[in-house]
């Protein structure tokens, strides 16, 4: 067993609990990836050194499965990713093919949808399905989905007949005025206990799920369907996004660039992505085996 220290911070100083641990769960932007959204070698060394050593590796994102291109390339064993926040298991082996969805019902949406609409005028919504993306006029628009419908929310949530739509995995709400975090506090305050709601852009973007899903809840399934318990896994992360899956893990750490948030929920600190925070504490799990 070694110990992994900040470099930022000697005051943060974590054990870590190389002989346990059996699944390494990583963020991409801001976690894994640097800001050019480039994954170092140093980086890809170490999750194939992990894997190596008998370790799963699991992406944890909020990403949708259609934008995992950049790690795709860089797959191994480790092909398996939880989307969406929680809300689709995705294997990269297969092209990305949908392995496990839980989806927000239409008619959850919709009603969180209004209920921030009356409570923060001027929010514009997105709604992610299973196979793209389409937002409001005033949405800020995705140059990376150029066949999105445009339309108000009402419309892109209608569905001839219950159940015949395509499922949705998250609905988006933009506020070109508040601040992030006031957004989410408001929005948890006006719908929360209908839907579960986070954020990891940093901007005002909330990402809304159906309630109960998330990075934490759907990685949890996973490791359960593995016979992994909490404390053999370890994981990392940056936005409010992943506070549950940090408190759920056995060790987990804060990256250098994260939000306060994350900070205080995790148990460790590492360095910022742009200095291989990942791979710095996978090198140091591995030299305790």
């Amino acid at each position: 067993m070694t110990s992994a220290t900040d470099a930022t911070d000697p005051q943060h100083t974590r054990p870590v609990p190389a002989a346990t641990t059996r699944l390494i769960a990583t963020d991409l932007d801001g976690t894994l990836l640097r800001d050019d959204k480039s994954m170092s070698d140093r980086t890809i060394a170490a999750l194939a050194a992990a894997e190596e050593a008998g370790i799963e590796v699991f992406f944890v994102t909020g990403r949708p499965a259609r934008w995992m291109d950049v790690v795709s390339d860089h797959v191994h064993g480790h092909g398996m990713a939880i989307c969406a926040n929680g809300a689709a298991v995705v294997d990269l082996h297969a092209g990305g093919s949908l392995l496990k969805v839980r989806p927000l019902p239409r008619e959850n949406a919709l009603a969180v949808a209004l209920a921030l609409r009356a409570a923060a005028p001027g929010t514009s919504f997105a709604v992610e399905l299973t196979n793209g993306i389409h937002y409001e006029p005033g949405y800020p628009p995705f140059h990376l989905d150029p066949g999105a419908t445009v339309a108000a929310v009402e419309k892109l949530l209608h569905e001839a007949a219950p159940g015949s739509g395509t499922p949705v995995i998250k609905l988006l709400a933009h506020h070109a005025e508040l601040s992030p975090d006031d957004f989410l506090t408001l929005a948890r305050a006006t719908a929360g206990d209908h839907v579960s709601i986070t954020r990891s852009s940093p901007t005002a973007l909330l990402e809304i799920s159906g309630f109960g899903v998330s990075k934490a809840s759907t990685l949890a399934q996973c490791c359960a369907e593995r016979g992994i318990s909490p404390a053999e896994v370890v994981a990392f992360g940056d936005m409010p996004n992943d506070v549950e899956m940090l408190t759920w893990a056995g060790t987990s750490y804060a990256m250098g660039n994260a939000h306060p948030d994350v900070v205080a929920a995790a148990s460790g600190r590492t360095v910022a992505n742009n200095d291989d925070g990942v791979a710095v504490v996978i090198e140091r799990i591995l030299a305790g085996l």
